[in-house]
């Protein structure tokens, strides 16, 4: 039985040394009671297993759509895989809806369908749907009656094989690798590549085991934000030209960059030109 042993230790010290969970003894900082006895509460091997301690929960996405579609930028989005992968993403660029009187909402007039329920439901449900018959592009619900704020783009962080081939598998014939910040710039490339579909539907962030959100680092200030016009709304009065989408300045996985207003911005001193 010694060899057998041995094999099973080895594998396991292979293991720890190729996890990506941090060392057992920052499991055991984490959790180390306030008063600083260091002593764990639980079994440092279960901290592991403890969900989302950081996720964003609801006070966070109860605020009005423009406010929450800036908020958004910086902040992580999590999918976890039915295979147990996660896959990390930096929301880099959104796009506020505000319901009612916004033309280019799904819910304007305040017009509450079967599609766009989620809308309509406490902030942080999901509402995904199609477009072109294809693809799918996700939102997240506001404050305000049938208010959300579009997804658009992604800085992948962790996961980006997982990413790939999620995308490959929806693209047509055989293709170049994609580069990695083209995997998540653009909304219907981010549902693809995070593997959300109708299924995601009326789902909320602060519920579900396979989505959620986790505050980002180095948040980005008011100078380092970007509102401009949304895409390919198509004719909507003045609907069209309201600055509704907002994106980090100098993030290269953003989808599309307005250099027209970056160069306004600067010129009246939001921040320097670069």
């Amino acid at each position: 039985t010694m060899p057998r042993k041995r094999k099973l230790l080895a594998q396991l010290s292979a293991l720890q040394s190729n996890s990506s969970f941090p060392p057992f003894d920052a499991l055991e900082n984490l959790n180390a009671t306030p008063d600083g006895d260091s002593s764990p509460k639980s079994s440092k091997y279960f901290a592991i297993e403890k969900k989302n301690s950081s996720q964003l929960e609801a006070d966070f996405f109860n605020q009005p759509c423009i406010s929450l579609a800036k908020s958004f930028l910086g902040q992580i989005l999590v999918r976890k895989l039915p295979d147990g992968r996660e896959l990390w993403g930096r929301i880099v660029e959104t796009e506020a809806y505000l319901g009612g009187e916004d033309e280019a909402s799904h819910s304007k007039g305040g017009k509450q369908t079967q599609r766009n329920a989620a809308m309509f439901m406490k902030p942080g449900t999901l509402y995904v749907y199609q477009i072109y018959g294809i693809h799918f592009c996700v939102n997240v619900s506001s404050q305000g009656e049938g208010a959300a704020v579009l997804l658009r783009s992604l800085e992948p962080l962790q996961g980006l094989e997982a990413m790939r081939e999620l995308r490959s598998a929806s693209r047509k014939g055989p293709a170049k690798p994609l580069k990695d910040w083209q995997l998540c710039n653009g909304p219907s490339k981010l549902c693809q590549a995070f593997g959300i579909d109708k299924a995601f539907d009326q789902r909320d962030l602060t519920q579900d085991a396979a989505i959620w959100m986790v505050p980002g680092h180095d948040l980005p200030g008011e100078q380092d934000v970007v509102a401009t016009t949304r895409i390919g709304i198509g004719n909507r009065g003045e609907w069209a030209h309201k600055p509704l989408r907002f994106y980090l300045r100098g993030n290269k996985f953003v989808s599309i960059v307005d250099k027209k207003t970056e160069r306004e911005m600067a010129a009246m001193g939001h921040f320097s030109c670069s």
